[in-house]
């Protein structure tokens, strides 16, 4: 029976869990590819760390030597980051080794360059651990809907600002606290700016949107809101109109089918939604397509097991085609869609403003609105003593209108500040 060897990049949390894996469940894998599989060879930056499980002799410092290495036929990639991890599959495919990646941040900026450079090799590049871990969301979007027609996906596809707004909404408490947890429970990283001003959310974004639409988006197509802004009081506002706040990315086809939009921002979504009740830091993406309707996809989204699951389900895929001698689905960007900027988004939009508590300012607020073509669905107000909070739901607006109307309203003298603006989804 022929053996196939695998190079393993990276083994951080997530690497050593698809070494175990690897290890403990030798002989099903075997059974379920059709030959053996091998760990080969495991790249590290420090040789000498204690990694339980993982075979020293396996360790080793040159991961350049180790993917050049003419007998290896696979190549997983858990190192993250832009390089060396770009090199490095790429000297994957010139040794003729598919790859088998969770790196987002590379796909989501480098992914057509990938892309052609596997095909050139004629061997795979699978990305499923890329989104939302252990959830199947990329082989269902370029495989199992490639006949159907997606026209949007929307969902919550990063768990620590998740859990960071879940704790916000069900306890009542400020950002600062909520992260603090996260943190100390190991959901946020040391330094979590990749996860709470939405460059992880973007990233994945990108990807989604590329395979979806059959269109390159890259990470910079996608306009980012983080969650850092986000206030106790916009907390209460949201549940004073039966809505959460959820960070979402949303990837959506327009009207008339000639151009895409992607984009990651904090949005009240309603109650009966089924995303208000993803809780914690799980993850939930909504697909929907002509001929499927609405799929919905929910699990874990993160951390070293389901990551790893992901993995080692892409690693089956790639042994098995490589035994029959072909590849899966590389690229598909035929369509070739415009990527339209946020100004040209249209949604509802939650504005609360600090106002001088006196007669007429609503009217003046009002006319604001009016002026900018942008149309009031609902308005509260509340005041005392001279000052007031008036909070503004509009119908749907293009979010270029809904920013000159708010330039407008900052020059009334009435207004004394914008304390928040808000998107409204899922209506």
């Amino acid at each position: 029976m022929r053996t196939l060897k695998v190079a393993l990049l990276g083994c951080g949390v997530v690497g050593t869990e698809v070494a175990r894996i690897m290890t403990t469940q030798a002989a099903d894998l075997e059974a379920r590819i059709g030959a053996r599989v091998e760990l080969a060879g495991v790249a590290v930056r420090r040789a000498n760390r204690p990694r339980p499980g993982v075979p020293e002799h396996l360790l080793t410092t040159d991961a350049t030597g180790l993917v050049k290495r003419d007998d290896i036929d696979v190549v997983i990639e858990v190192i993250g980051g832009i390089e060396p991890a770009r090199s490095l599959i790429l000297g994957a495919f010139d040794s003729g080794a598919s790859v088998v990646s969770a790196n987002k941040a590379l796909l989501a900026a480098e992914g057509a360059a990938l892309h052609a450079a596997a095909g050139r090799a004629g061997v795979d590049l699978y990305y499923e651990a890329a989104v939302a871990g252990a959830i199947p969301l990329i082989r269902p979007l370029r495989e199992s809907l490639a006949g159907d027609k997606v026209n949007r996906v929307l969902g919550i596809v990063n768990g620590t600002t998740n859990f960071i707004l879940d704790k916000m909404d069900s306890t009542g408490a400020g950002y600062s606290e909520a992260l603090e947890e996260a943190t100390a429970l190991g959901y946020a990283e040391a330094d979590p700016t990749a996860d709470v001003e939405g460059f992880d959310a973007a990233a994945k974004a990108a990807i989604l949107a590329g395979i979806a639409f059959h269109t390159r988006v890259t990470a910079a197509d996608v306009f980012r809101e983080g969650i850092t802004e986000v206030t106790a009081a916009d907390i209460a506002s949201a549940k004073a109109m039966g809505c959460v706040v959820k960070l979402l990315a949303i990837c959506e086809r327009s009207a008339d089918g000639a151009s895409v939009t992607a984009r990651v921002h904090p949005a009240m979504i309603p109650l009966t939604h089924p995303l208000a009740n993803v809780r914690g830091a799980y993850n939930a993406v909504f697909v929907e397509a002509d001929a499927a309707g609405q799929l919905m996809f929910y699990g874990p989204g993160a951390g070293g097991a389901p990551t790893a699951s992901a993995v080692l389900g892409d690693l089956v895929a790639v042994c098995r085609n490589k035994l029959a001698g072909s590849t899966g689905p590389g690229e598909s960007a035929y369509a070739q869609l415009t990527v339209n900027p946020m100004d040209d988004v249209v949604t509802r939009y939650h504005v609360s403003l600090d106002v001088a508590d006196k007669a007429g300012v609503l009217a003046q607020v009002a006319t604001v609105f009016a002026e900018h073509g942008v149309s009031i669905d609902t308005v509260r107000q509340t005041g005392r003593e001279g000052d007031a909070s008036l909070v503004v739901v509009t119908h749907r607006a293009a979010d270029a209108a809904l920013s000159a109307t708010v330039t407008a309203l900052r020059s009334l003298d009435n207004v004394r500040g914008v304390a928040s603006i808000m998107r409204v989804e899922g209506e």
